[in-house]
């Protein structure tokens, strides 16, 4: 690999980083709103054709962050804490972005994160009473998630080689 194509490959590495890093923060912060998101989902889902079951769902969802914001507030500390963590994993990547070569650890971390996703809520889902068509919906998350990882790590171990 030429120094050109070094410097290509290490752009392109943390291009993709940053794809990565702004997704998962803009997934923490909407973990925020979240009575806000889905009343505007349910009333799109009222505008837009969408199957009765996920209309449902999503009403469901609704009123029961509305009910429980009412009466136990605190309930949503849960979530809030699940945003900072997005934005405390997205800074992890801090490394990664500086010196992937360095901080590939972290990269294979987020894989590993992203693999857990999908046995999370498999298991989880069904405990919780999450409908079937949600959780594959939940388990996008980390196989798209993946795939950007996965070219960055393509890209590091052709700069290791470079190197």
């Amino acid at each position: 690999m030429t120094a050109i194509d070094a410097v290509r490959e290490l752009r392109q590495v943390r291009r993709l980083l940053w794809i990565f890093v702004v997704c998962l923060a803009l997934s923490g912060l909407t973990a925020f709103p979240l009575q806000t998101e889905t009343r505007l989902l349910v009333e799109l889902v009222h505008r837009v054709p969408a199957p009765g079951t996920l209309v449902d769902w999503l009403e469901r969802v609704h009123a029961g962050l509305v009910e429980t914001d009412a009466r136990y507030p605190f309930l949503a500390y849960g979530t809030d804490w699940l945003a900072f963590a997005h934005l405390v994993i997205a800074g992890a990547f801090w490394g990664p972005l500086r010196d992937p070569v360095r901080n590939v650890f972290v990269v294979r971390w987020a894989l590993g994160a992203c693999a857990a996703i999908v046995p999370l809520a498999l298991i989880c889902g069904p405990l919780r009473g999450i409908p079937v068509y949600w959780r594959f919906v939940d388990m996008s998350f980390g196989v798209v998630g993946a795939v950007p990882l996965l070219l960055v790590l393509r890209g590091i171990r052709r700069l290791e080689t470079a190197a």
